[in-house]
């Protein structure tokens, strides 16, 4: 376990925080394995199954199944370098997977269960993906995809059913590995490839990202710092298995600063007060969700629920509006503090327990991070103005070096040029930063809209709409504008009890106005049951742009 620092100011943080990965880092051997022996019995996991079966788990079970796993992976030809997609609920078997490859050096590919036999089918050729692991309820959209994926040789089904004709069941397969896979000098570590997480390809197709086995170490800012994490913690991040997200919340960070990582297995609709009922009932003390789910707790009576075990909250993902973050702190005492990265980072900026909150803001680099805003002649920008959040590099076109930064695009060598040059890695973010050194989001290049000769960011926009009760969510994009070049547009969600027509529309508009400048107001709304999200849960601004655009041309 890494000693936690106890920084009362930010510049000291910065200072004394040492995050260089020993030589041959590998996580299974080198954290988990002397943990399991020093403490056989400790806590590792509380998992809680959609029916409600609570069971905890230790340190050593984790050891003693994920040796097992990766001797009966290798007895049947899993070896360094393959590509594994795991396709699995929240589930005890998607950590024991993940260890177990970490062991063997083959690449996990952690994939959501939404994918469609044609999702399937593309991954799996796209990543040259030589073995799937997956539920037993997903098993048939993997044999309507596998008769054209070639390259794909080893199926692995879990689950209660019986595995079909050509798969292996997965505890008969684990059964017949030894209690022991050893380290040896072939095993991989430090800049050996470690996981492959597709990107959720809000525009485009996804991407490959790629990352090493230093990328465990890159979560230390996330648990300990971030999430707050003290030895015995009861940790819960809210998200599914198949995202990089999940192991920023449910995996190395929590482990390395200590804590237990808390396991909801749900596998339904979301439904808020069941949420609220499982914090309570099983003592969470940290908690990190998205800023859409609190949306939806804070409208529920957080007094009839016991939460006084839970002591720290914070939000990534998107931004997280004044509204919530202000009924959140009034009900409970207790701020959201946001964080910001990507699936091709770890915590980049992130606002910590000893800075003071701004609600909007992601707040400031973390340690190891050198982070750069750069305007459009890639020069700085000063506080106030607009750029690009950029990640300053140690070679002109090297990603290493970095714990917790990608290598780059798997197999695509010119995507990752067009990110990776001059010195610096191109996260296509906007930002602008205060004279505290604070920054605030603005949102993906694209996503910026120009009207009549002001830069406006979504998300501020969405805020102002989603504190009024009518709104649950709203996604605002730009339309063209003869007059203006382009106007503001505003895409919502509509609460329970509320009716679209003319009156409610001049009301937001009123109240957008009232809560930013008003030259941000929406001209247009549109109301809609459901926004386009891609399968990780985020808002596909471009589909709306480009659907806006089709009916214009009709």
């Amino acid at each position: 376990m890494i000693k936690k620092l106890r920084p009362t100011r930010y510049r000291d943080f910065l200072a004394e925080f040492d995050n260089t990965p020993p030589e041959n880092y590998n996580f299974a051997y080198d954290f988990l394995d002397p943990k399991a022996q020093a403490e056989p019995d400790g806590l590792a996991m509380i998992h809680v199954d959609d029916a409600g079966h609570r069971r905890e788990m230790s340190f050593g079970f984790f050891r003693h199944e994920s040796m097992k796993l990766a001797s009966a992976l290798a007895a049947k030809g899993v070896k360094k370098g393959d590509r594994v997609m795991l396709i699995l609920y929240r589930r005890l078997e998607y950590w024991t997977a993940m260890l177990a490859l970490c062991r063997i050096g083959a690449l996990p590919i952690p994939s959501p269960s939404l994918l469609t036999p044609h999702d399937i089918e593309f991954r799996v050729n796209f990543a040259k993906v030589s073995c799937v692991i997956c539920e037993d309820s997903l098993t048939e959209r993997v044999e309507a995809a596998k008769g054209k994926c070639p390259g794909l040789n080893l199926l692995v089904q879990m689950g209660e059913s019986a595995a079909p004709k050509g798969w292996h069941d997965y505890e008969t397969l684990k059964s017949d590995g030894a209690d022991d896979f050893p380290r040896t000098p072939d095993s991989p570590g430090g800049d050996d490839p470690m996981v492959i997480f597709f990107s959720s390809g809000t525009t485009g197709m996804p991407k490959m990202v790629l990352h090493t086995h230093t990328y465990p170490l890159g979560h230390v800012a996330t648990g300990m710092y971030w999430h707050d994490l003290e030895p015995g913690d009861v940790h819960l991040t809210l998200s599914d298995t198949g995202w990089a997200k999940s192991v920023w919340g449910k995996f190395y960070g929590q482990w390395l600063s200590g804590a237990v990582i808390f396991v909801w297995d749900f596998r339904g609709k979301f439904e808020p007060r069941e949420l609220l009922r499982i914090l309570s009932e099983h003592k969470v003390t940290t908690f990190c969700a998205p800023p859409t789910v609190y949306r939806f707790l804070v409208r529920e009576n957080l007094k009839e629920f016991d939460l006084s075990s839970l002591r720290h909250c914070t939000t990534a993902g998107e931004l997280l509006n004044d509204s919530v973050f202000a009924d959140w702190q009034a009900a409970l005492g207790l701020p959201i503090l946001e964080g910001y990265g990507q699936t091709e980072t770890t915590l980049q900026v992130a606002t910590l327990p000893f800075m003071k909150p701004k609600p909007g803001s992601i707040g400031r680099p973390m340690p190891g991070w050198d982070i750069v805003l750069l305007n459009a002649d890639d020069q700085p920008c000063p506080p106030g103005e607009e750029g690009e959040i950029c990640i300053r590099l140690k070679a002109e076109k090297s990603t290493v070096g970095v714990p917790g930064l990608f290598t780059g695009y798997l197999d695509e060598p010119e995507r990752t040029d067009k990110v990776v040059y001059g010195g610096f890695y191109r996260t296509g973010d906007k930002a602008w930063v205060d004279e505290d050194g604070y920054f605030w989001f603005l949102g993906r290049t694209d996503d910026l809209i120009k009207s009549s000769g002001y830069r406006i960011g979504p998300f501020e926009v969405e805020s102002a709409l989603v504190s009024h009760d009518a709104v649950i969510e709203a996604a605002v994009t730009g339309v063209p504008d003869p007059v203006r070049g382009m106007a503001v547009k505003a895409t919502i969600v509509l609460a329970p009890g509320y009716e679209a027509g003319d009156t409610l529309t001049k009301e937001l508009q009123n109240h957008v106005k009232n809560v930013t400048a008003p030259y941000k107001y929406p001209r247009i709304i549109e109301y809609v049951s459901e926004l386009p999200k891609t399968i990780s849960g985020k808002i596909k601004r471009a589909e709306i742009r480009a659907r806006d655009q089709e009916r214009m041309n009709l």
